[in-house]
Parts: C-alpha cells; sequence; structure tokens
C-alpha cells in the first residue's frame, strides 16, 4: 500500500502534541520494556503494521528475547511473562477494546495488587497513546518496516 500522507508534512504540530504524551510516558517510572510490550499487544489488536514493526525492533533493541515476542498473542497460555507483565497486557486489551466492554471490574482488580494508581494512570496513558498512534499510522498508512531503533535500549517516538 502506498502511504496516503506525511503528519510531518501534512501536520507538525499532530507529530509535537504526541511526542509530548511519550516524553511523559518515558519520564513516568514504568519500565520502558513493559510499556514497550503493551504498545506492541495493543499495536497487533489494531493490526498497525507500522508500530507492530516499531516495537518489535524497540524490544529485540533492549535485549528482549524473540521467545517473549513471538508469545505475546497468546501470553495467557506463556509462562514467558511475569505476573506484572500479565496484568499490564490484561489491562491493554480491556482499554484497547473499551467499546466492547467498558474495562471490566474483574479486570481493574486483577491488576491493582500489581501497580499503583500512579502506575495504572501511566499505564492506562500509555495504551490510550499507542491506540491514538496506532489510528494515526493506519489513517495514513504509514509504511512499515522502515524503522530503525536509534539505539539498544532507546526510547522510540511512538
Amino acid at each position: 500500500m502506498d502511504e496516503r500522507f506525511d503528519y510531518g508534512q501534512a501536520a507538525p504540530g499532530v507529530y509535537r502534541a504526541m511526542r509530548g504524551l511519550e516524553q511523559y510516558l518515558a519520564q513516568c517510572g514504568l519500565e520502558p520494556t513493559l510499556v514497550h510490550l503493551v504498545k506492541l499487544r495493543a499495536s497487533q489488536i489494531n493490526e498497525c503494521a507500522y508500530c507492530i514493526d516499531m516495537h518489535w525492533k524497540d524490544l529485540r533493541a533492549a535485549g528482549e528475547s524473540e521467545a517473549r515476542l513471538y508469545m505475546l498473542d497468546a501470553w495467557r497460555e506463556s509462562a514467558l511473562y511475569s505476573a506484572r507483565e500479565r496484568a499490564a497486557l490484561a489491562w491493554t486489551e480491556a482499554v484497547t477494546h473499551v467499546a466492547d466492554d467498558q474495562v471490566p471490574d474483574a479486570i481493574y482488580d486483577a491488576v491493582r495488587p500489581h501497580f499503583t494508581v500512579t502506575e495504572l494512570a501511566d499505564l492506562t496513558l500509555a495504551v490510550a497513546t499507542i491506540n491514538a498512534w496506532n489510528r494515526l499510522s493506519i489513517a495514513a498508512r504509514s509504511t512499515p518496516g522502515t524503522y530503525q531503533p536509534a539505539a539498544a535500549g532507546a526510547a522510540a517516538a511512538h
């Protein structure tokens, strides 16, 4: 598919606004690998090829194993994820599918032992932010496969 347009050229303020969210997330205290796992999982759900490519590469650059990446869309059946990561992934799926179930109380109750209220607020922002990036990238048909991580462990633009 051909890229429809580039936000950087068409409306640079869009990227500035989204980067402001990313700057906050980079300093909020959540583990960078956890944030990337969440971003990758939401991108899988939303079928955003550009963001899947980006966060897969960022996780590999940060030292994440191939096995954990391959298993991500079947995380419930895999012992490769910690209890905190499993809670974050369940929260990610619920927030991403908010129109379906309105983030059920059972998922909130399950995530609370693993995250403080502040961490949960930050996690929710991470999920909301990647969902916005997914929609922006899908609408513009951003070209997947072109992204290169800045450096091992470096934070991505989104």
